[in-house]
């Protein structure tokens, strides 16, 4: 079954009476390149277990199966679960559950399943959940190998961004601190059904065993993030206040021993610049 052509879409949604929702950013994917494409990058082998999120009418899922040991796909609309039943029901390795991803626990799946292989996330994500879903993932530290997903391209942008850059932020950094960050494709809006108003892009985030930076502290590290980037516009010595336990002496003492100009902006700063002053700062703290 051609679950990528448009007049198969349309078969489909007839018989089962399907209406897409915009309300859960349904749009499902049109292009046969595309979905190889995403597969592909995705490096699915016969002894592991694929998590998808957001399945739709099951095109990832088909050639996903096809290469999969197991494939548990998490979807949230309850009227696609008969029409996944339907355009599925040739594949014994597929498993649908209908949840909410943002309260599914992906430790849960993995523990429950115990591959003998890697773990690889797959999906089309919701435009409006993308960050969400992506921040749940590494902040739980799920057991997962890869993170293959099409998403909004202004979000690709924001998470490939580097040091310098118009998108270069706290979800740039908040990613790349976890993942090695690979651009697989770039996506049109006229390879969905319906049609998006914005392009998309396809990313690969391999998680690291390590991450890319030793920190004294996390939530200090973030912390600074945060604040820097709360006020991207004002300077580090400024922005930096925003953490509310030091005063600008303090924060002034601290970037000049990290060889960083006060009047810096955040969006200048590297990974290990922002690891370096989080690390001062967890020691300034033991002494408040």
């Amino acid at each position: 079954m051609k679950l990528y052509k448009t007049k198969t879409i349309r078969e489909i949604s007839g018989q089962h009476e399907f209406r897409h929702s915009r309300s859960l950013g349904q749009n499902f994917l049109t292009d046969k390149n595309i979905r190889d494409r995403i597969i592909e990058a995705s490096d699915i082998s016969s002894e592991d277990l694929v998590i998808e999120i957001g399945p739709g009418m099951g095109v990832l899922t088909q050639e996903a199966a096809e290469r999969a040991g197991k494939v548990v796909a998490i979807e949230i609309d309850r009227s696609l679960i008969p029409v996944l039943e339907h355009t599925l029901s040739e594949y014994s390795n597929i498993e649908i559950i209908n949840e909410d991803v943002l309260r599914c626990s992906f430790r849960n799946i993995i523990e429950r399943e115990r591959p003998s292989g890697k773990v690889r996330i797959i999906g089309n994500l919701p435009y409006y959940i993308t960050t969400p879903i992506i921040m749940k993932i590494l902040k739980e530290d799920v057991p997962a190998d890869s993170i293959t997903v099409m998403m909004q391209d202004e979000v690709a942008q924001r998470i490939e961004a580097a040091p310098g850059s118009r998108t270069y932020g706290a979800l740039s950094l908040a990613v790349q601190y976890s993942c090695r960050v690979t651009h697989i494709i770039s996506v049109p809006r006229e390879a969905f059904v319906p049609k998006p108003k914005v392009d998309s892009a396809v990313l690969r985030l391999d998680i690291k065993e390590r991450k890319s930076v030793d920190v004294k502290d996390e939530r200090m590290f973030f912390a600074c993030i945060r604040a820097g980037f709360g006020q991207r516009r004002k300077t580090l010595l400024n922005s930096l206040s925003g953490i509310g336990m030091f005063d600008r002496e303090i924060i002034r003492k601290v970037l000049t021993e990290a060889g960083i100009d006060p009047v810096r902006r955040a969006e200048t700063l590297t990974m290990e610049e922002f690891a370096s002053i989080a690390d001062k700062l967890s020691e300034e703290q033991k002494n408040i």
